[in-house]
């Protein structure tokens, strides 16, 4: 699982901060969204850990701040409930433009209330799942409930959520009431997945009822048993992002062949092939038996669905490094346990290369630094360093190497 830093833009603006978590390897089985609780952040423990769970599932996931929330712009004071449906459309939008639509939205809290109304207006969601959701966005006025007077009075007014000091205004107050959820919820027919806690102190879970009730059929309930609202614990966390994989694959075919695959072209052995999955950087990579892909980041226009080329040339000199010691390692039946190569590539002045020819200009460099674990003497780990010289890749980059370039006729 990698995680990547995002922001987009909003309908009213303003700039919004947002984390995408991918799968280590491999382009992922789904997009997901996710809306986190009332005044909490994209940061929020509950957040992080699902969203890194479904992301070692294959499932990526964005996780945002709302409206002038953690890193995004914006003042709180001034949103509203619609203000956080909205947010969560340009997320989509912002997914469908970079990345792909999403199909999973989750929402947890009134993130889920936000995410039954939003996902009536996303057409690429194909199933939706809440978490400690209220039936309705107008159940958070209980956390303020005393300064209710004061916020209606003077136009906003600060409150106390969580510990935490927070300026609500009077547009919040009126705007909760227009939204009418389990309406909403009824109308949906889109498979749902409830998640609540009997235990849950700040949203009842009568609240999960009324929802399930509103639901039209395919729709299904999970008791969280003891867990509290936040889901502080990380076996609840990962519970919920298990169960929602599997719950999830049976309406979004995560687990159906891919037409790539079905399609997957024809290569020779000893050969590989490069074929485009987009008109940017995005690059399919195959040989007779495996399949991979390449990209560049987004601040060079990729989408960073995968190691950079030259990210790929270090992994061929890191991987044909580590092999090679361990074969010479079992070999001589050295007490080596683990291998670890880092590799760098840069360009560097040559009058900065000790071992360079020549010194004027630039040149290419890529240091390899070497960890060697296990109980072997120095006179073995020295050994074991010049051997790193004698990987065949190594050898191919270190003297020169012909390309022949042609074009083959078009079908």
């Amino acid at each position: 699982m990698s995680r990547r830093k995002v922001e987009f833009t909003n309908r009213a603006g303003h700039t919004l901060a947002g984390a995408l978590e991918l799968p280590e390897s491999g382009a992922p089985k789904a997009f997901a969204l996710f809306a986190h609780c009332f005044t909490c952040g994209k940061d929020v423990i509950a957040a992080t850990r699902i969203a890194r769970s479904l992301a070692d599932q294959g499932i990526a996931v964005l996780r945002f701040d709302f409206t002038g929330l953690g890193g995004s712009d914006g003042d709180f004071a001034n949103t509203t409930f619609t203000s956080n449906v909205s947010d969560l459309e340009s997320a989509a939008e912002f997914l469908a433009r970079e990345h792909q639509a999403p199909k999973l939205l989750i929402g947890h809290s009134l993130g889920g209330a936000a995410a039954l109304v939003a996902a009536k207006h996303i057409d690429s969601v194909e199933a939706l799942v809440t978490i400690a959701a209220p039936a309705t966005p107008q159940h958070v006025e209980h956390l303020f409930a005393d300064q209710a007077c004061d916020i209606r009075r003077d136009g906003q007014a600060e409150v106390n959520i969580g510990g935490r000091p927070f300026e609500l205004g009077a547009d919040l107050l009126e705007d909760l009431k227009l939204w009418p959820v389990e309406k909403t919820v009824g109308d949906l027919r889109k498979p749902i997945l409830i998640f609540h806690s009997p235990a849950d102190q700040t949203v009842n879970v009568s609240e999960a009822a009324k929802i399930y009730q509103a639901a039209k059929h395919p729709k299904s309930f999970v008791s969280l048993d003891d867990a509290d609202h936040l889901l502080s614990r990380r076996e609840d966390a990962e519970y919920v992002a298990l169960t929602l994989t599997a719950w999830a694959s049976r309406y979004l075919k995560l687990n159906a062949p891919k037409a790539e695959s079905q399609d997957r072209p024809s290569v020779e052995r000893g050969e590989v092939l490069i074929t485009e999955k987009d008109t940017r950087f995005l690059r399919g990579l195959y040989t007779a038996d495996h399949q991979w892909q390449a990209d560049e980041p987004t601040d060079k226009g990729g989408t960073d669905l995968g190691p950079t080329p030259y990210d790929l040339l270090l992994m061929s000199l890191g991987a044909c490094t580590s092999m090679t010691l361990r074969l010479y390692a079992n070999h001589k039946k050295l007490a080596l346990e683990d291998i670890q190569v880092h590799l760098k590539h840069r360009r560097i002045h040559a009058e900065d290369c000790a071992d360079c020819e020549s010194k004027e200009g630039m040149i290419e460099e890529i240091e390899r630094r070497i960890h060697l674990e296990g109980d072997l003497t120095s006179e073995q780990r020295q050994r074991l360093l010049e051997i790193a010289d004698r990987c065949p890749v190594h050898k191919t980059l270190a003297h020169p190497i012909g390309i022949r370039t042609c074009l083959t006729e078009s079908e």
